[in-house]
């Protein structure tokens, strides 16, 4: 355990950016798999991937994720409803 002031508060600061991490990572999962079980299904994919894409874009604006990580996240969930198509 730190017993530096800075550090400690920075402890806590980590554990609070985390968090916030975490659920959005989470979101970004759900999207996704919503995207992939509709192709599986066969229903209409347009409105989910346009709202996955729009969480991957807001997580790589916030710092949660590296902007080609998202490009490619986009790009591969793109890739497989056209493929579906």
């Amino acid at each position: 355990m730190a017993n530096i002031k800075s550090q400690i508060k920075r402890n806590r600061q980590n554990e609070r950016a985390n968090e916030r991490n975490r659920a959005v990572r989470s979101e970004l999962k759900t999207r996704t798999k919503r995207v992939e079980a509709a192709i599986e299904a066969g229903e209409p994919t347009e409105e989910l991937l346009k709202d996955a894409i729009k969480r991957i874009d807001q997580a790589a604006a916030k710092g949660v994720l590296h902007k080609n990580t998202a490009a490619r996240r986009k790009a591969r969930l793109a890739k497989k409803v056209n493929a579906a198509d």
